[in-house]
C-alpha cells in the first residue's frame, strides 16, 4: 500500500502496538495498516522491549494495562536508555493522577479506552509530525547558525536537543524540550494555550485538559534554581510567558 500523503516524506511510518486484548489489538492493527502504516503487533511488554530494541518503530502506541511488564514499565525502561521515540499510551484508567502516572513515565500522550480511531489517527499523527517535520511546526523565529538559542539564563542546543540554565544542564523529555523551545523562542511574549497546544501536540484537547499544565509543571521543577527568578510565568485565564522578572 503506497504511504498516505501526510506520511513524512512519502515513507511509509511503522507503529509498534503492543495490547495483550486480542480483539482490540486486532483490530487496532487492520485499522492502521489500512491508514497506511506499517504494523509490528505485540500482545505484552516483554515482546514490546524486545521488539522495540529489535527493529526501532517511528512510534509506539502501548497499552498501560498488560501482565507482567505493562506499559508504563515499557516506556519507563525505554526512556532509561535514552530513547526518545515518541509513545501514545492506551489506559482504560480515567482519573487526573492515572494520566499523570502515564506522562511521568516518559510517555507524550494518551488515549482513554473506548476510544474512536479516528482519534487514535489524530494523535499518532501529530506525534509524527513532531518528530519528523519540527521545524514546520516551529515559530516564526529562526535558529542562530550555531543552532543555540539562549535567552534569560538559558541555553538551548536545539539540533542536539540539550539545554542548560546557567551551567546546569537540564535533562528533558521530547514533549519538555518542544514546549521550552516554543516559550524561549517567544521570550516576553504571552502564548495562550490554543497556540501551545496546536504547536506542540498538533490540536486542542479542550478547556478541561491539563496536559499542559502538567507539562508547565515539569519545566519549572526543571527549571527553578533556590534563590534565582522563575522563569516560566502564568497569565491567568490566558496562557504562559517565559521572562526573567
Amino acid at each position: 500500500m503506497p504511504p498516505r500523503p501526510w506520511q513524512t516524506g512519502g515513507v511509509t511510518q511503522t507503529v509498534l502496538l503492543a495490547e495483550d486484548d486480542r480483539a482490540i489489538r486486532h483490530a487496532l492493527e487492520r485499522a492502521l495498516t489500512l491508514e497506511g502504516y506499517a504494523v509490528t503487533a505485540v500482545a505484552d511488554g516483554v515482546e514490546a522491549l524486545a521488539q522495540a530494541h529489535r527493529t526501532p518503530p517511528d512510534v509506539l502506541l502501548l497499552d498501560v494495562m498488560m501482565p507482567g511488564i505493562d506499559g508504563l514499565q515499557v516506556c519507563r525502561v525505554l526512556r532509561a536508555e535514552g530513547d526518545r521515540t515518541p509513545i501514545l499510551m492506551l489506559t482504560a484508567l480515567v482519573e487526573t493522577a492515572d494520566r499523570i502516572a502515564g506522562l511521568d513515565a516518559g510517555a507524550d500522550d494518551y488515549v482513554v479506552k473506548p476510544f474512536d480511531v479516528e482519534e487514535v489517527f489524530a494523535r499518532l499523527r501529530a506525534l509524527l509530525r513532531r518528530t519528523g517535520n519540527a521545524s514546520l511546526d516551529a515559530p516564526k523565529e529562526e535558529p542562530s547558525p550555531s543552532g543555540q538559542v539562549s535567552v534569560a539564563g538559558l541555553r538551548m542546543d536545539v539540533q542536539a536537543r540539550r539545554a542548560w540554565r546557567g551551567e546546569r544542564e537540564v535533562e528533558l523529555t521530547r514533549t519538555e524540550f518542544d514546549l521550552l523551545e516554543l516559550l524561549v523562542r517567544n521570550a516576553g511574549i504571552v502564548l495562550d494555550h490554543t497556540t501551545i497546544y496546536d504547536r506542540i501536540w498538533g490540536y486542542d484537547f479542550g478547556p478541561g485538559s491539563k496536559n499542559l499544565a502538567v507539562y508547565v509543571g515539569y519545566l519549572r521543577r526543571k527549571l527553578d534554581q533556590p534563590g534565582a527568578p522563575a522563569l516560566i510565568h502564568t497569565v491567568r485565564g490566558v496562557g504562559y510567558v517565559l521572562r526573567e522578572d
